[in-house]
């Protein structure tokens, strides 16, 4: 929720409107048609146009036919902020073990104005589940942590409070947010201002299905060496398992002693160091102008650029250090920081700029969400149409792989395999690739449970030829095989490794053995297979920082 000041003078005006295409594309749920972001921008389509190409450009979504899709990459400007306040890593893991020890989700939230925003999840996985996602803002007069956010709030909080719930009583601008159902009452003042003092005087809050029927939470503040909250801890249940009393009853001396460890864990916490900027967009921006003239915006992305400055060891910055991580002018960075400020994206004290919760606003809650098919397909159909043949993601399930994800080429003769698709490890490409990976205990015990038979007159069904070929795999680093699953069938195929190195996944190319002899797959296929496994990964490492990407 943006200011409603007048805008400085000095801000930049196409880093304005390139936000706002960001903001409306994530409240959208990450894609729009180029006409809807016109229509809902109001922004000329010319001006529409270079804003996505610039955006396109920089890695921050794709372009689909007439339709704009956020992309992973963009979840980096989040990852700055998250990185910068610690909190995810250090209270995180307390988070997951009370989310297993109390066999509930658990989730940490800040204040954002007068909202809260989440910044970690421990999501117990359940038909009925915890479905908001970091990133999400919820009104505070609605859940348990806005009440223990709001016990801090000075008459200028409360003013701008009450201006918004004026404008706006029943939430909608908080796009997460279910509407008030028939049963449901939008809290006024009066109960709001009764549950945050009772909040202050108990040292905890409940949401007694405030959000929507049936869900209940209980929170308490954690507090940084100085006294000061800086996030709420809440559990989330179902009133088919607690009720508000019940949960309070149950898991209130639990919490406690959660909240004192992660209180703990902020005073032994070392001081960060300070590591290198994500990534350093400004230094290709003039090139970017050089080869796509009037339709890249360099004011665009060297704005954005400011937003990566921040992250571990950087939580705060002067002007000066804001414009040496990013490599810009003073100047540059300064007008930028003009604009984050007058949006909210940032706040400056005593010469310090911050990140604001405010930049998880921009694609982290639908991109958080994204498994790992999902972000795959693009890049799988992109090979696809490089190599002319069918492309396949899989993941190894038991002495199996299944296919999570495919695109299939047109044509008269191709390889018919559909995503879940299940085929023996041992005889397959992508299961080579992901057996090879494996520590050699697991390897073995994996093989011991799988029956090595012919299912063509070229697999290779000895233990001790198998073990020698996934050793060459495993220093080779892909895969390839002719026949052994099917005749005719010729596959090539390479790992997919998360942030720690560890293959989570194999891509693949298949096609029928008459369209290119092995070295051809080796010379051709392969440089496009592994550059195309790389852009999957760097996906990954964004998508997985913060939060658990699914394998499938």
């Amino acid at each position: 929720m943006s200011d409603t000041n007048a805008v400085p003078a000095e801000a930049v005006g196409p880093l304005l409107r390139g936000l706002d295409v960001l903001r409306r594309l994530t409240d959208a749920g990450g894609r729009l048609s180029l006409g809807d972001l016109v229509r809902s921008t109001g922004l000329a389509r010319s001006t529409v146009d270079r804003v996505t190409q610039t955006l396109a450009r920089m890695g921050y979504l794709r372009l689909d036919g007439r339709d704009a899709a956020l992309t992973p990459r963009l979840m980096e400007l989040g990852n700055a902020y998250l990185a910068a306040i610690r909190l995810p890593d250090l209270l995180g893991p307390h988070a997951e073990r009370l989310a297993d020890a109390l066999d509930e989700s658990v989730s940490l939230a800040v204040p954002d104005r007068d909202g809260i925003r989440f910044v970690h999840q421990s999501t117990r996985r359940r038909a009925m589940s915890l479905s908001f996602r970091i990133g999400d803002l919820l009104p505070a007069e609605r859940t348990a942590p806005g009440a223990l956010f709001a016990a801090d709030w000075d008459a200028d909080a409360w003013t701008h409070w009450r201006e918004r719930r004026a404008a706006d009583p029943q939430g909608l601008g908080f796009h997460p947010v279910p509407p008030l159902t028939d049963t449901q009452e939008a809290p006024d003042e009066a109960h709001f201002a009764d549950r945050t003092h009772r909040a202050q005087d108990q040292g905890w809050a409940l949401d007694d299905q405030l959000i929507e029927p049936g869900l209940v939470a209980l929170a308490l503040p954690v507090r940084d060496p100085d006294g000061r909250p800086v996030c709420a801890v809440s559990v989330v249940s179902h009133t088919s398992r607690h009720g508000a009393a019940s949960l309070r009853k149950a898991m209130l001396p639990r919490l406690r002693t959660a909240v004192a460890g992660m209180e703990r864990a902020l005073r032994e916490a070392p001081a960060a160091e300070p590591v290198k900027s994500a990534t350093a967009l400004a230094s290709w921006t003039a090139a970017s102008k050089q080869e796509l003239g009037a339709g890249f915006v360099e004011s665009l992305a060297r704005g954005l650029t400011v937003l990566t400055a921040f992250g571990e060891g950087r939580s705060a910055l002067t002007l000066s250090g804001v414009a040496q991580a990013c490599g810009l002018a003073r100047a540059t960075a300064r007008r930028a920081l003009i604009t984050f400020e007058h949006l909210g994206y940032v706040e400056v004290r005593a010469g310090l700029f911050r990140p604001t919760p405010q930049v998880l606003g921009l694609g982290f809650p639908p991109l958080s969400r994204l498994t790992l098919p999902q972000f795959a397909q693009p890049h799988l159909a992109a090979l696809a149409q490089q190599v002319h043949d069918s492309t396949s993601l899989s993941v190894l399930t038991g002495t199996e792989i299944q296919y999570t994800a495919r695109v299939a080429t047109s044509r008269v003769m191709n390889v018919n395999i559909t995503v879940g698709t299940r085929f023996p490890a041992y005889a397959t490409s992508m299961g080579r690739v992901l057996l090879a990976d494996l520590p050699d205990g697991a390897r073995a015990e994996r093989l011991a449970g799988a029956e090595l038979r012919a299912l063509t007159r070229h697999t290779v069904t000895s233990t001790e030829e198998l073990g020698a070929l996934l050793e060459r795999v495993r220093e080779e680093q892909f895969s390839m095989t002719d026949g052994e699953l099917e005749e005719g069938l010729r596959s090539v195929a390479v790992p997919v490794r998360d942030r720690a190195g560890r293959a989570v996944a194999a891509v693949n190319v298949a096609m029928h053995s008459s369209r290119r002899s092995a070295a051809q797959c080796r010379s051709e296929v392969l440089p496009a297979l592994r550059a195309t496994a790389a852009r999957i990964e760097e996906d990954l490492a964004a998508t997985g920082r913060f939060t658990r990407t699914a394998a499938c």
